[in-house]
């Protein structure tokens, strides 16, 4: 039987027992939804925060079978200006590659680098992973959940939560406070389920996708050294 979790009506099949508290299954939330979306012959609109192609690719190849997709590339967190002209471009390659059901389009954000760097003052020697992490989370997904309501997309979802270092459950949390905020469906995920982050690696490979070797930022430059 389902049941609520704040907002939400929660099916019982996408929900497991952990000890005494009880956590989401983000993927299996999203099968249920895909599952009802094919039943109902419809196709939505969702706009897809990109974090760089090749956490991208499995995610575009998964979902483009249910979804007209536009993809957002806005990332003000990438540094030095060089890296985020790379990715930014190998973003609309791989978007191009791609052979899919539904069509996909490309918006590129602007590069508020200095939006980046007022939000993380103070924070700059938090560890990787933490409270920086997060809000620069939010700050890519609040620019998404704008543009969406804005555009008029049926969802807004990132591909950040395909990452092995990338909090899920925090990104789910963002995301849906962020749809109550600008009312706009936040489509929950873990991207990196079904083997989904080793077939990102396979479609870098086949589509010979630059893979950088940090995060994006300044801070996981200095991580990686």
């Amino acid at each position: 039987m389902p049941f609520y979790i704040g907002k939400y009506i929660i099916s019982e099949e996408a929900v497991s027992d952990k000890g005494e508290e009880a956590f989401m299954n983000y993927q299996k939330e999203l099968d249920i939804l895909i599952k009802k979306l094919v039943q109902e012959e419809k196709v939505p609109r969702l706009l897809l925060h990109s974090c760089c192609a090749p956490c991208s690719s499995y995610v575009l190849e998964y979902l483009s079978n249910y979804f007209e997709i536009t993809v957002l590339y806005y990332n003000p967190n990438i540094y030095p200006e060089s890296e985020y002209t790379k990715r930014i471009w190998e973003q609309q390659k791989l978007i191009d590659d791609l052979q899919t059901k539904y069509p996909i389009s490309f918006i590129a954000g602007p590069y508020d680098k200095e939006l980046f760097c007022e939000m993380t003052a103070g924070l700059e020697d938090v560890k990787e992973g933490g409270v920086r992490c997060f809000k620069c989370y939010e700050l890519r997904l609040r620019e998404t959940a704008r543009i969406a309501k804005d555009a008029g997309f049926d969802y807004f979802t990132t591909t950040l939560s395909i990452s092995p270092l990338k909090k899920t459950q925090k990104l789910n949390e963002i995301g849906q406070k962020l749809e109550v905020e600008y009312g706009v469906s936040y489509l929950m995920s873990d991207f990196k389920k079904k083997n989904g982050y080793k077939r990102s690696i396979e479609l870098s490979k086949m589509y010979g996708l630059y893979r950088q070797d940090y995060c994006g930022c300044k801070y996981s430059i200095r991580k990686s050294e």
